[in-house]
């Protein structure tokens, strides 16, 4: 009985001894990868959208019905260009109506000035026939404004990005048939976060891309900086310049990129291979090493290494739980 007493603990014992001594020399199994190097980019991310540096409301002073329209959206214009008229023809009454009250009081007036030149006529009813002809051209002059603000021209050269009427509708005063884009190229507007506005520079570098247009990245600088945020979205708003706007349309939402700091032959290690203490687990001499690294700029997937590794490093690239120092390791393939 004594002899099955003592050979439990012993066997207890064993397998502890057998474990602790497989902890240490059983090899586990990791991927490895060298650090590479490359272009390691800090960048402010948001979104932006395509809109004209200047856009023009075009809009009738009279209120009428719309008769005529001669342009659609998308078209480019010419400055004075007819874009549309609205129905006039009371306006047109009118003016033939002053006109022929001009032509009167310009009769009038000439065969008084006749009279007057030979001393035939009052000077009072002189004067008067002067004040009447001059308030008849002002009428004429004020009726054909009126009839004028009744057709819409261009006010400049430039694109039609918008139409917001029909043949026939009523439009009243102010109220805008035409947007036009005229005067300047396209530019970009983001609201970058309150928190990243700090790093934003006037003519600061951006690199831009859209889904609209797959593998074409375009470049432009920060133009304008709004110097008050919005207090429900806490952001700003930045605006920027194209260097070329390529195939961009108005109204296209781009993904913007406003480079804060870039270093060339930067040494670069995937985001995932570091853990919470800022330190990488490397294969030195078949065994694992807890190194800890000194990181430089982060932009998702891949980290810049300052200090703590050199270009031939084994890093483990994959983390797994339960790594300890000096463990026996097995390199995959």
């Amino acid at each position: 009985m004594a002899k099955s007493r003592l050979a439990i603990p012993i066997s207890v014992f064993g397998l502890a001894a057998l474990a602790f001594l497989g902890f240490w020399f059983w090899p586990v199994t990791v991927s490895v990868s060298q650090p590479q190097r490359g272009l390691a980019i800090q960048a402010i991310y948001a979104t932006g959208i395509v809109e004209p540096s200047v856009s023009l409301a075009i809009a009738p002073n009279l209120a009428g019905h719309l008769v005529e329209v001669n342009v659609e959206e998308g078209q480019t214009v010419v400055k004075g260009q007819i874009l549309a008229r609205l129905k006039d023809q009371d306006l047109r009454s009118n003016v033939a109506q002053l006109q022929a009250q001009l032509d009167y009081a310009r009769s009038y007036y000439q065969r008084l000035q006749a009279l007057n030149q030979r001393s035939l006529v009052a000077k009072l009813d002189f004067d008067r026939a002067k004040a009447d002809l001059q308030a008849a051209e002002a009428a004429v002059k004020r009726a054909d404004a009126q009839r004028d603000y009744m057709t819409l021209q261009a006010p400049a050269e430039g694109l039609i990005i918008r139409r917001d009427a029909e043949i026939g509708q009523f439009v009243n005063v102010g109220q805008a048939i035409f947007q036009l884009s005229c005067c300047a190229p396209l530019r970009i507007s983001a609201q970058v976060d309150e928190e990243d506005i700090a790093k934003v520079s006037l003519g600061q570098r951006v690199v831009l891309h859209t889904e609209d247009l797959p593998g074409e990245v375009l470049q432009a600088r920060v133009s304008e900086i709004t110097p008050k945020g919005d207090p429900i979205t806490r952001s700003y708003r930045v605006r920027m310049q194209l260097d070329q706007p390529g195939n961009l349309k108005i109204g296209m939402s781009v993904d913007t990129n406003l480079l804060v700091e870039q270093h060339e032959n930067a040494l670069l290690i995937p985001s995932i291979a570091i853990d919470k203490d800022s330190a990488v687990w490397l294969v030195e001499n078949g065994k694992l090493h807890h190194q800890a690294v000194k990181i430089g700029i982060q932009s998702g997937a891949r980290t810049e290494i300052l200090a703590g590794l050199d270009d031939h490093s084994q890093l483990v690239s994959t983390l797994k739980s339960g790594f300890s120092e000096g463990q026996w390791t097995l390199v995959s393939d």
